[in-house]
């Protein structure tokens, strides 16, 4: 479903990403919308305050860390909390958070992490071991709270403080992903008071208590979130004294905020169409970022809905759990033509489930493999399932009635609209019928598995773990009744088995290697069909942000980072002097790395999961 728009719409249980499509953030400093038709200048606020205003395309699914998994969300999260380790901006390797040094016992089944002495809650209480140990017991023993990160704790033994600077976590079995743990720390006197982690949604009392560069001081669903500088954060306050994602529907009246100065950045959904990045060029007090991107765009079959209890529900088309079906379906789709028609050169061709921008992880099929595209070679596989034309020239399914796929899209992505209209033209000419169900909320029926196809896409984080825990069979939910953490409900055997050796392999080469076979097999398997990698287009007003820090430093993105660098660097145009904590954009702020030490592990310290969720980004 995609780390751009993840489903949390569900009053309780494991949300999902819906589709790729829609979760982007177009991000903005300007409250000019039509649910604030006042625009104002996104410099500074009456009080003097300097603000800087993000729009977004992209509701708020859940502000409590334990629930949320929509990018936006998550966005928000990493600059209320500290996380154990944080990525270097610079090149993505795992640096100190809340955590100043970790390091494993020699059989990798002990973690040890000393937390810094110089953080503090919000409300001024020190925040320490204890707090880390209760967030992640609480999410060993409540399946409300490990909603949104579960997976990370499903191998934790035993977790324990023996000192407010001490943390220590037991495991069953070694596990990759220990420098990679992305979970929001939150905050024991506070949280303990919570009686229902599944149902509680951390958006009524205000300001939330946090020791992240920001402090959530406001929030309307579907309308705004609030954030102040936080001037006690460890690593430095923000030079923003505010920062307020708003919600815009229209990406194209957020653009044309930016031209009037209510904006001051726009990332888009999930990122500006070629039109609008084109139109934005030489624009002055304009700088556009064009830069190698960190998701993939896809199209996901129903693989047939069911719990881990057995049970089937949803309604997906029977002909697609028939692997030709999928297969010639796939091979109908013309990704170069989507790639010069649709993004116009601002993607990649997709091809294996990790974007080539992690080039350790990334895989593509052989020559002989590949699913390239030839309809005459659909329409064979086809004839070969059975599914054969009528009189009409229409495909017919086993009960001898016209096929039409039902393909979920988001309203508001203009890259679904437009490769759907693709996909009617080149299925239509295999005999299938496309019907386009372009809606504003995708989750009910996505959860529902009341859909044939839809589209879909992750932000990938350089460790993977995450976006390859979601296709588990331990990710599906336990009842139909309920949701659970996969993405669309597929499970193979083969594909869990592999899973559980990459997340307990320490050596990067061999892990990566096994990783690759995943992405085979997910090829294999059809239920996903990657079609490209976007670019990261977005747009900011240079005479309201000075500078500004990308990830990674050289040809980085903005928006949507694994971090909090972005808005923490982010350099108000008037504020005078030098940036000591920031750079201009493709330069990255300076970090203060602090001792990592993990042993034998070496490169292993780069290695950290999502979202994002990333989506989860």
């Amino acid at each position: 479903m995609g780390t751009n728009d993840q489903k949390r719409s569900l009053p309780h249980g494991l949300r999902l990403v819906a589709l790729a499509g829609a979760a982007a953030l177009t991000l903005t400093a300007g409250l000019a919308t039509p649910l604030d038709p006042a625009p104002q200048q996104a410099r500074a606020a009456d009080d003097g305050k300097k603000v800087l205003t993000v729009a977004v395309a992209q509701s708020v699914d859940s502000l409590s860390p334990f629930l949320a998994v929509r990018l936006l969300s998550t966005s928000i999260h990493r600059l209320m909390y500290e996380y154990l380790t944080n990525y270097d901006p610079k090149d993505n390797h795992a640096i100190p958070g809340l955590a100043t040094k970790w390091e494993p016992s020699p059989d990798k089944l002990t973690w040890t992490y000393t937390i810094r002495a110089n953080s503090k809650w919000s409300d001024g209480e020190q925040a320490t071991a204890e707090d880390a140990a209760w967030t992640f017991n609480k999410m060993m023993t409540d399946t409300g709270a490990a909603t949104a990160n579960g997976s990370y704790v499903g191998n934790f033994r035993k977790v324990t403080a023996p000192s407010p600077t001490k943390l220590v976590i037991e495991l069953k079995k070694p596990q990759a992903t220990m420098a990679a743990l992305d979970v929001p720390i939150v905050p024991k006197h506070v949280w303990e008071k919570v009686s229902d982690f599944s149902e509680f949604n951390n958006d009524k009392s205000f300001p939330v208590v946090g020791n992240g560069p920001f402090v959530l001081s406001g929030y309307k669903a579907d309308s705004y979130v609030r954030l102040k500088a936080n001037k006690s954060f460890w690593r430095g306050s923000p030079k923003f004294d505010e920062l307020v994602f708003r919600y815009y529907k229209d990406q194209d009246a957020a653009v044309s905020a930016l031209r009037k100065g209510e904006v001051s950045f726009v990332a888009g959904s999930p990122s500006l169409t070629p039109a609008q990045a084109e139109s934005l060029k030489g624009a002055e007090n304009i700088q556009v970022n064009d830069a190698p991107g960190r998701r993939f765009y896809a199209l996901a079959t129903n693989p047939g809905a069911k719990a881990k209890n057995g049970e089937k529900f949803g309604d997906g088309h029977p002909s697609l759990l028939d692997q030709r079906v999928r297969n010639a379906l796939f091979r109908a789709v013309d990704r170069e033509a989507i790639i010069d028609k649709v993004f116009r050169g601002h993607a990649v061709e997709g091809e294996g489930y990790i974007p080539p921008r992690f080039q350790d992880y990334f895989w593509k099929p052989s020559a002989d493999r590949k699913l390239a595209y030839d309809p005459a070679e659909a329409a064979r596989l086809l004839d070969q399932a059975g599914y054969k034309k009528n009189g009409d020239g229409k495909r017919v399914g086993k009960d001898g009635k016209p096929i039409t796929y039902r393909v979920l899209c988001h309203a508001t992505d203009p890259n679904d609209k437009a490769v759907g209209k693709y996909l009617q033209e080149w299925w239509g000419e295999l005999g299938i019928g496309v019907q386009l169900n372009c809606l504003d909320n995708v989750t009910d029926p996505w959860l529902a598995g009341k859909y044939d196809l839809a589209f879909d896409g992750w932000s990938v984080n350089p460790d993977p773990d995450f976006v390859l825990s979601i296709h588990t069979c331990g990710a599906l939910p336990a009842t139909p009744e309920e949701t659970g953490a996969t993405d669309n409900f597929i499970c193979d055997k083969k594909y869990d088995e592999l899973y559980a050796r990459q997340l307990t392999e320490y050596d990067p080469a061999k892990r990566a290697d096994i990783v690759k076979q995943m992405e085979s097999r997910l090829y294999d398997l059809g239920y996903m069909n990657v079609m490209a990698y976007p670019n990261a287009v977005e747009a900011f007003r240079t005479d309201q942000i000075k500078s500004i820090t990308t990830m990674p430093a050289k040809a980085g993105n903005i928006y949507g980072q694994d971090g909090y660098w972005s808005w923490w660097s982010a350099v108000p145009a008037d504020s005078g002097g030098s940036s000591d904590n920031a750079s201009s954009t493709g330069v990255v702020v300076g970090i203060v790395a602090g001792v990592v030490i993990l042993g034998g592990l070496g490169a292993f310290a780069a290695m950290r999961r999502r979202a994002t969720a990333e989506e989860r980004e």
